[in-house]
C-alpha cells in the first residue's frame, strides 16, 4: 500500500515508516522539519533513499493535496505541543490540518482506504477519580494556589479527603489544556468526518511514549529524556511536586504495532482506542530504573517545585485495544535502555538540560511552592 506519514521525520512517525518499509509498503513522509524538535535538518535515522520526502506544512493545502496524491492509509501524527502560551497555535495546526485532510479527500475524490489520527492521553485531563461513597468523579485543573500550598492531591469537593483514582478508559473525557482540547477536536474530526464522507478512520490516544529518537529539545517529551539526560550527565535530576505523580508509559515499539494493527483492522474504523503501558509507576520509581540503567547513585532532588498544568494521575486503560489483538510487549527497562544508547551516539548534547529548564521558567510554567 501506499501510505503517508505526516510529521514522519519525527519520533514516532520515524519509527512508523520503519515498520511500514520492513512490511513491503510504499512510504511518503510530510515534515515541516520545525525547531527546536528537529535542531539539525533531516535525521539522520532516516533513509531518503527508501521514502519520498516532502518538505512542507501541514496546514498549506497545495502540499497538503500533492502529499495525498495515490495515498491508501494517512497517519496523521503531525501536531504543535509544547508548553508554550500560544493557544491558537494548537487549534490552527492540530485541529485545522485534521480539517483539511478530509476536506481535500472528499473534494478530489480521492480514493484514500483509511486515516488514523495521533491523539493523546491529555484528552482525558485529569482522569477519573472516586471519592469514599463510590461516586464517579472527573477533576479539574489543579489551581496554583493548591499547588503554591504543596497540596498536590485531588480533593473531594465535599468531604476535603484525597479522592481515589481510577483507570481512565476511552470514555474518560476532559481535556484541561489547549494541547488536550485541540486533540479531543481532532478525534471528533477523525470520527464524524470519516463517517461523513465514508473514509474509515481511527484516533489513537497515546500515553507517555518513550524510546529512541525522542526530541531532546522538546520540554515536553517526558520524564524519560529528563532523567536520562541528568544520569547521563552526571547531574541529579529533578522530580516536581512531591515525585509520587503516577503515569503509564509505553514503548514506541509497541505504539508502532498499535498503529500497524488498526491499520490492518477493519473491526477499528471509526473507533478510539487508548495507547498505554499497562502499569502505572511514580515519577520516583521510574527515576530509579533510569539510575539503575545508567548505574549511577544520585538520588532525584524534589525541590518542592512543580509545573502548572500538569496533571497528577493518569492511567489508561487499555482494555479495549487488547481485546483487538494488541498487547504491549516492552518493559519501561527497555524504551530506557534503547534511549540511553541513542544518547551514547550524540554528541553536543551537554545544554540540552538547561535550555529545557530556562525555557520552562522564562515560561512561568515551573513554579516553587511557599513550604
Amino acid at each position: 500500500m501506499n501510505v503517508l506519514i505526516t510529521g514522519g521525520a519525527g519520533f514516532i512517525g520515524s519509527h512508523t515508516a520503519d515498520e511500514l518499509l520492513k512490511r513491503g509498503h510504499y512510504v511518503k513522509i510530510l515534515d515541516i522539519l520545525k525547531k527546536p524538535v528537529h535542531m539539525n535538518g533531516f535525521p539522520e535515522y532516516l533513509d531518503k533513499s527508501k521514502i519520498e520526502f516532502i518538505y512542507g506544512d501541514v496546514t498549506d493545502k497545495v502540499t497538503m493535496k500533492y502529499a495525498l496524491m495515490d495515498v491508501d492509509v494517512v497517519f496523521h501524527l503531525a501536531a504543535y505541543q509544547d508548553y508554550l502560551p500560544d493557544y491558537s497555535s494548537f487549534s490552527y495546526v492540530n485541529v485545522y490540518s485534521t480539517s483539511l485532510i478530509y476536506e481535500i479527500i472528499e473534494e478530489e475524490k480521492l480514493p484514500v482506504k483509511k486515516v488514523i489520527v495521533a491523539s493523546s492521553q491529555a484528552v482525558m485531563g485529569e482522569g477519573k477519580y472516586h471519592n469514599d461513597q463510590g461516586e464517579t468523579i472527573l477533576p479539574s485543573l489543579r489551581t496554583n494556589r493548591q499547588l503554591s500550598e504543596s497540596k498536590w492531591n485531588h480533593l473531594d469537593p465535599k468531604t476535603g479527603l484525597p479522592l481515589i483514582m481510577d483507570l481512565s478508559n476511552e470514555s474518560v473525557i476532559n481535556p484541561m489544556n489547549p494541547y488536550a482540547m485541540s486533540k479531543y477536536q481532532q478525534e471528533m474530526l477523525a470520527i464524524n468526518l470519516g463517517n461523513r464522507i465514508g473514509v474509515p478512520s481511527v484516533a489513537m490516544r497515546f500515553s507517555i511514549v518513550q524510546g529512541s529518537r525522542q526530541s531532546f529539545y522538546n520540554a515536553y517529551s517526558g520524564a524519560c529524556r529528563i532523567f536520562c539526560l541528568s544520569y547521563f550527565l552526571d547531574r541529579q535530576p529533578t522530580a516536581y511536586e512531591d515525585g509520587h505523580a503516577l503515569r503509564d508509559y509505553v514503548n514506541v515499539h509497541d505504539v508502532v504495532d498499535a498503529l500497524l494493527l488498526v491499520m490492518e483492522k477493519d473491526q477499528a474504523n471509526g473507533q478510539v482506542y487508548n495507547v498505554g503501558g499497562g502499569k502505572a509507576y511514580t515519577v520516583l520509581d521510574f527515576a530509579k530504573i533510569v539510575a539503575e540503567v545508567f548505574n549511577k547513585g544520585l538520588k532525584p532532588k524534589v525541590p518542592n517545585e512543580y509545573r502548572f498544568g500538569d496533571t497528577r494521575h493518569i492511567f489508561s486503560d487499555i482494555t479495549k485495544l487488547q481485546k483487538l489483538g494488541w498487547t504491549p510487549k516492552r518493559s519501561i527497562y527497555d524504551s530506557v535502555i534503547e534511549y540511553k544508547q541513542y544518547l551514547e551516539e550524540q554528541t553536543n548534547i551537554d545544554d540540552i538540560l538547561d535550555y529545557s529548564e530556562k525555557h520552562m521558567k522564562n515560561l512561568g510554567v515551573v513554579r516553587r511552592a511557599k513550604s
